[in-house]
């Protein structure tokens, strides 16, 4: 059905031309009006969100919230397992700030699975579990997108259902508040992050979003924060509740300027969501743990069932022999003989950084990044299938508009553990990665 979708949207756009351009005056205005912009460039620069049925989406959110189950069970067991612990690779600096007790269980209350959907298969490549971004910039897309006027003469034989998150967001946020601090009262929240970020409208947009709800709210670099008086401020405001979006090892970097906001969550003046302790679920060597034979006994059935068809097999990269299917294999010699299938990424890192794809480099170019990845903190993963799609582009250069040809990340939201809603990135090259150059576009159902 999202097939014959895509088809009757893309016959629409040959059928009326003036319709076409229509859609793209009135995306350029309204992307520039409400500032969604990504490092300077538009976010969403195509004239189609990504459609869904709603089976897909239901097996896209029954194995999220499976393999949630699996992922709570290593946030629990890591802290008092050797192997675990040694596994996830935290630093002295990370170690510390997950001992301070964050005055709630959840490791993650907030969080992003991102994955590739291709036909019957459903994979995901990595969880963003400390800092998730896209969540309001794919709200205020999904409410232009609705309005672009080649949607609404689609919506005339379609329906269309979009899956907004601000909400859920806040209504985490809230609810981690009520539960460490008690009480009615309505919190002062802040949104931290260095300035200066590709992502700064998006903590401006929340800032508006969480205002118009009735809720003060600052953007705030951790810097600036100080602690007086056992209270947390940014300049004269008060702050209650961050809404972190700062990354642990980016803070670790500068943490001796940014003092007041770890005193702050240890002392209990300000709660902070999500909390440090996401690190033992947010290394991508968690994937490496759940695919792991020796942690198998935690998991229920249906837990390892979903780990075994929903997450491509992980391990560091090392010189051990290692379990591969119902085979034991020299690492270091698998990974080099089966380049065509395999990705070394690093463990604590995003934005596209540090990848080597194997299937795209030459037999030098591999042995040098296994070289690198030894000496590093890296992990090797097996590739899983993906789709794309041919999308409506707006060109940023001329404006003009181009039938592109593009690959599928479908990255669910989840809440404490329970899929919300979603967002597509779409690229031309193998890493759809906003911060690598790709684009976004909302996720929608269709009927």
């Amino acid at each position: 059905m999202a097939n014959q979708a895509v088809n009757d949207y893309n016959a629409l756009i040959a059928r009326d031309p003036a319709l076409l351009e229509e859609s793209r005056s009135f995306l350029i205005e309204q992307l520039h009006a409400v500032r969604l912009v990504f490092g300077g460039r538009m976010l969403t620069p195509y004239l189609r969100p990504h459609f869904v049925t709603r089976d897909e989406w239901r097996q896209i959110t029954e194995a999220c919230e499976t393999v949630w189950g699996a992922i709570e069970k290593v946030a629990r067991l890591a802290p008092n397992d050797e192997l675990m612990l040694a596994q996830l690779g935290l630093t002295d600096g990370e170690r510390a700030l997950v001992a301070i007790d964050p005055g709630y269980a959840e490791a993650s209350v907030t969080s992003r699975l991102d994955s590739f959907l291709a036909g019957d298969e459903y994979r995901f490549v990595e969880l963003n579990a400390e800092c998730p971004a896209g969540i309001a910039y794919q709200d205020v897309a999904a409410e232009i997108f609705l309005e672009l006027p080649l949607m609404r003469e689609f919506m005339r034989d379609h329906t269309v259902t979009p899956m907004y998150c601000r909400a859920n967001l806040l209504a985490a946020l809230l609810q981690v508040f009520s539960r460490v601090k008690g009480g009615s009262d309505k919190p002062n929240i802040a949104v931290v992050d260095y300035r200066g970020l590709p992502t700064q409208r998006e903590f401006e947009l929340f800032q508006e979003y969480f205002a118009a709800c009735g809720y003060a709210a600052t953007v705030a670099d951790p810097r600036e924060l100080e602690l007086r008086g056992g209270l947390l401020h940014h300049g004269d405001f008060r702050v209650d509740l961050v809404y972190r979006r700062v990354l642990t090892t980016e803070l670790l970097e500068k943490i001796d300027e940014c003092t007041a906001l770890v005193e702050a969550y240890r002392s209990g003046a300000a709660v902070l969501v999500n909390s440090f302790r996401t690190k033992y679920v947010h290394k991508k060597m968690l994937f490496g743990i759940l695919t792991d034979e020796r942690h198998q006994q935690y998991f229920t059935q249906g837990e390892r069932e979903a780990i075994r068809r929903h997450i491509p097999w992980t391990r560091r990269v090392e010189d051990v022999r290692t379990a591969h299917g119902d085979s034991t294999v020299n690492l270091l010699d698998h990974i080099r003989a089966n380049r065509d299938r395999l990705v070394l990424k690093p463990n604590d890192d995003y934005g596209g950084h540090g990848i080597y794809i194997g299937w795209e480099s030459g037999s030098d170019d591999w042995d040098a990044a296994i070289d690198k990845a030894l000496r590093g903190d890296y992990l090797v993963q097996e590739r899983v299938s993906t789709s794309r799609e041919i999308f409506p582009y707006v060109d940023q250069d001329t404006g003009g508009i181009h039938m592109i040809d593009q690959l599928l990340d479908i990255d669910p939201l989840l809440f404490f553990g329970r899929v919300a809603g979603g967002f597509t990135r779409l690229s031309s090259s193998s890493l759809a990665n906003v911060t690598s150059g790709a684009g976004m576009v909302p996720t929608m159902l269709v009927d």
